[in-house]
């Protein structure tokens, strides 16, 4: 298969080889901007969870018999304090999940984690405008919810014997220090996710500009902070431990995440780049009016017109949701990307929809998703988000039109 794939590549074309190149500037780019100040201190937080979380807690917090309402208020209200991407969650992820949670809180937290962020929520708001802003909020947070309970509804039997089995009925050992201190080294974790990875705001005044300019200093005195708990109230052979169960998470996840980048790249491209499927086609299937497709495809006036007019609305969002899923947003990338496609003429809906799939799931995500979950539970994650979405930018396109 792969000799034939080679054997026919028209490399002639320079569409193809300009694809080819993109999809290796997208891998170099995510190398270079994501994978030091995003992925490592999320391979080191699950490697955290795993080693420093009793499976006593996961299963008494996010287990398939702990409280709905905390184990799914927690989840979907997670990403809050998490600056990640669909791609940066799936090590946190991974770390709950086999540590006993249930599929429902750790599907919402999955979820919620990209989709919510308190960066993205409050740049969204203050570039494309604050409805879309307060929209995306409170859809990420209701659809993390609905997505959790619909996975844990499906899967409830199977889910339950997974959390009753041999593997996770261990008794709790006993703590060799306060849960407090635990808190502490996973905050001091976050901070070094959160301002290593603090993007560069649009305006150069205020309180997220004048964060960004420190940035690095604030990351620094977490680490160092972080070196001196680790030297205090750490054995060390929980060390070694820990740091082998992030070696471990980056030796699962990192091949399958390089290669779906590179195949979103080879695809779609970088913003603003040209790859294999153009992008004004892109525009114009999620345009606000159909105009544009109409003069792309050659349709004029008649019963086909009238037709995709009707179902207009339905298929830009439904468009916009599985384009969202498949192509990879970094942190905060969505936010520019979504600027431009409005200015291009793209509906509130469709943007909406874009907004609460793109950034929670991509198919980078998938491909790691599915090494955890297989591959029935990750298609039918995935189709949650994007009729979900679907969905939401509907109700919010009538609403605002």
């Amino acid at each position: 298969m792969g000799f034939l794939l080679v054997y026919f590549i028209p490399f002639g074309s320079i569409r193809v080889t300009g694809a080819i190149l993109e999809s290796f500037y997208m891998l170099q780019e995510y190398a270079r901007d994501h994978v030091l100040t995003c992925l490592v201190p999320a391979f080191f937080i699950a490697g955290g969870i795993t080693v420093f979380v009793s499976q006593a807690s996961v299963i008494k917090y996010f287990g398939a018999k702990a409280n709905k309402a905390l184990a799914y208020g927690v989840a979907s209200v997670s990403g809050t304090i998490l600056a990640v991407c669909s791609c940066t969650v799936l090590p946190m992820f991974t770390g709950i999940y086999t540590r006993g949670a249930g599929l429902g809180p750790a599907t919402a937290f999955l979820y919620s984690g990209p989709a919510i962020n308190v960066l993205a929520i409050i740049l969204t708001a203050r570039i494309l405008g604050w409805k879309i802003g307060l929209a995306r909020a409170l859809g990420a947070i209701v659809l993390s919810v609905l997505i959790g309970l619909a996975m844990a509804a499906i899967y409830h039997k199977e889910d339950r014997e997974r959390i009753e089995s041999e593997e996770f009925a261990v008794v709790p050992a006993e703590r060799s220090r306060p849960l407090w201190k635990d808190g502490v080294y996973f905050f001091l974790m976050v901070c070094i996710l959160v301002f290593g990875a603090w993007g560069k705001p649009a305006h150069e005044v205020g309180f997220f500009s004048a964060v960004y300019s420190i940035k690095w200093y604030l990351a620094g005195a977490s680490l160092i902070a972080l070196l001196f708990v680790l030297s205090r109230w750490f054995q060390k052979q929980e060390i070694k431990d820990w740091g082998r169960e992030t070696y471990n998470f980056s030796l699962l996840i990192m091949p399958l995440l390089f290669g779906g980048v590179m195949v979103s790249g080879l695809l779609l491209g970088r913003p603003g780049h040209e790859a294999l499927i153009p992008s004004r086609y892109i525009e114009a299937a999620v345009g606000a009016k159909p105009d544009v497709f109409f003069s792309l495809v050659g349709i004029g006036d008649g019963f086909a017109r009238n037709i995709i007019s009707v179902i207009w609305p339905v298929w830009t969002n439904f468009f916009a949701a599985v384009f969202g899923a498949f192509m990879y947003f970094a942190t905060l990338t969505e936010i520019p990307i979504m600027q431009g496609l409005l200015g291009a003429g793209m509906g509130q809906g469709p943007a909406l929809s874009l907004l609460l799939s793109g950034p929670s799931v991509s198919l980078p995500s998938m491909l790691v998703i599915r090494g955890v979950l297989g591959t029935k539970k990750t298609a039918v994650y995935v189709s949650l988000v994007i009729i979900m979405a679907t969905i939401s930018g509907l109700i919010y396109g009538a609403i605002v039109a």
